[in-house]
């Protein structure tokens, strides 16, 4: 691109705040930062006690679901409060390669084709690794067995020893801690039982898309029906929905993400079944019966009373686990006393404007549901509210915690961790932009949309030109469109330059379109000409 020209779109980006400060590969100054996955965000590896051989069986797309069903399953123990596979040859580890972070990166490194549908931290260990950081030194992760209580004792006994690790490799420093989804009731329930140890070693903690309330939408259905964690083609070769069922039905951690009900929501979340009564004459009608949180335990009882499947030959029950509830309602009370200690500060991020699950309805007055236990086989219906697609936006925010800031971003449960507007924020608050005037509850991202140039020569002269667009994604404190948004605004600047000895000279003009604002984003266009000649 000639000169001038690129001199110009440089004055036009920093005009739209686009360009940042280059910064060194390797940054010194950094404090070490740990990420911590959620549900299904960890790589499981079954070790054969017998041969010691290792196998990936989460997440896996060759002979996924045979694998996945020998190799997790598992049942409860009350007496211990872990969930134990059925094999009994057979151990989970999770790897810790890359000082941990391999087990929450990629999570199935065989995977070519479509490999973004489990990716997992991966954009943003790329992200950071960009800022400065360093896998070893200041950047690390912590997998973990997702299908245990959050608050299981070797859990967390595992994660004060990374705290440990962390605080000694990066030479005393204290680390800053970012949670996405349940890894933020699991670093919570950490907090409340060790306070201590947590303000000993941790500097800042940044929740992203925390069901602090739990997801009571979508861990309804999930435990009457089970659920699908990749979509499209992919799923066909991928675990099957039953399969998940039977082993979230002995998950504590699925329990302990039931929508709680000491919660005072603002709509209460509900399971709904349209039912098929007879009365003594023999007429039938059909009538609509809601079930609050509570009352819904009696509903999966008999849902899920005949629940079986057939291990090794074996037919094994299971049912709903009122042993795993009592636990999980032990859980939430450890969450709710959960304070953040003095020396640490605590920030919020949360996702809005996806529908978002948050009652649940089966059958309808044309086809209701003549026995509860025909509900796993139901395709069930959402009654949704604003969220992230999986956590309701009012569970995410209420942390119940003192918190520095709570910001809100449009993006989807697991898109959100790789959002571009998330990254400025989470690196304003790491101290990483070493940009002091920066307030994220006001930010935007500006992403671009396209981009084309072109090149020729004619009579004599060198003719530049290009195109590019770009959205710009914010939100107005208020939430609201600006008075002034539905206007188009237009503007142009030109600029010329001539050689030093006056045998070269150059022009360029560029004419920015301004759409106005809708649904929190504002198209963008960039036009610009460049004309150049050599005496």
């Amino acid at each position: 691109m000639a000169m001038l020209i690129e001199e110009l779109i440089k004055s036009i980006e920093m005009w739209l705040k686009l360009i940042k400060k280059p910064q060194e590969y390797i940054d010194p100054n950094l404090d070490p930062v740990l990420l911590v996955p959620g549900v299904a965000g960890s790589i499981l590896n079954a070790v054969d006690k017998k041969t010691g051989r290792t196998e990936r069986v989460w997440v896996r797309i060759l002979d996924a679901d045979h694998e996945f069903c020998d190799k997790l399953w598992c049942r409860f123990d009350p007496s211990t409060g872990k969930t134990t596979n059925l094999d009994p040859d057979t151990s989970i580890e999770v790897p810790e390669d890359r000082y941990g972070l391999y087990a929450i990166d990629n999570l199935d490194p065989d995977m070519i084709v479509g490999s973004d549908c489990v990716y997992y931290y991966h954009d943003m260990i790329v992200e950071m690794l960009s800022w400065g950081y360093q896998e070893g030194k200041t950047l690390f992760g912590f997998g973990y067995d997702f299908r245990q209580s959050n608050r299981l004792q070797e859990t967390m006994e595992c994660f004060a020893q990374k705290l440990e690790s962390i605080h000694t490799a990066s030479g005393g420093k204290k680390i800053n801690i970012i949670s996405h989804s349940m890894g933020g009731l699991l670093v919570k329930c950490f907090m409340a039982l060790h306070s201590d140890i947590f303000e000993k070693y941790v500097k800042n903690w940044i929740a992203i898309a925390a069901p602090f309330q739990g997801a009571p939408g979508y861990i309804t259905s999930s435990l009457l029906n089970g659920t699908s964690f990749v979509h499209g083609w992919e799923e066909r070769f991928f675990i099957s929905k039953w399969s998940m069922h039977q082993l979230l039905i002995e998950c504590p951690s699925i329990y302990e993400l039931m929508g709680c009900p000491d919660f005072h929501w603002e709509h209460a979340p509900l399971l709904e079944i349209w039912k098929e009564k007879s009365n003594s004459n023999g007429e039938s009608s059909v009538v609509l019966e809601s079930y609050s949180p509570l009352e819904a335990v009696s509903v999966y009882e008999l849902a899920l009373s005949n629940n079986k499947v057939t291990y090794n030959g074996e037919k094994i029950s299971l049912p709903f686990n009122l042993e795993l509830l009592k636990w999980a309602n032990k859980t939430r009370e450890i969450l709710c006393h959960a304070k953040v200690p003095d020396k640490v500060k605590f920030y919020n991020i949360y996702g809005t404007n996806y529908e978002t699950p948050h009652s649940v309805c089966y059958g309808s007055q044309n086809a209701p549901i003549s026995d509860l236990q025909q509900l796993p086989f139901v395709q069930s219906n959402y009654i949704s509210v604003d969220g992230d697609g999986t956590v309701p936006t009012e569970s995410a925010k209420a942390d119940g915690l003192k918190a520095e800031a709570r910001v809100g971003v449009p993006g989807d449960h697991r898109g959100i961790i790789c959002d571009r507007h998330v990254f400025r924020v989470i690196k304003h608050w790491l101290r990483a932009d070493h940009d002091p005037y920066y307030n994220p509850t006001n930010d935007y991202v500006i992403l671009p949309t396209s981009f084309d140039i072109e090149r020729h020569h004619e009579k004599g002269l060198d003719v530049t030109s290009l195109r590019e667009e770009w959205e710009i994604v914010s939100e107005s404190q208020d939430g609201k469109e600006n008075a002034d948004s539905g206007k188009t605004k237009v503007g142009s600047i030109s600029v010329s330059h001539v050689g030093d000895d006056n045998t070269t000279w150059e022009e360029a003009h560029a004419t920015v379109i301004v759409h106005p604002k809708s649904e929190g984003k504002q198209h963008v266009e960039l036009n610009a000409m460049s004309v150049s000649a050599r005496a």
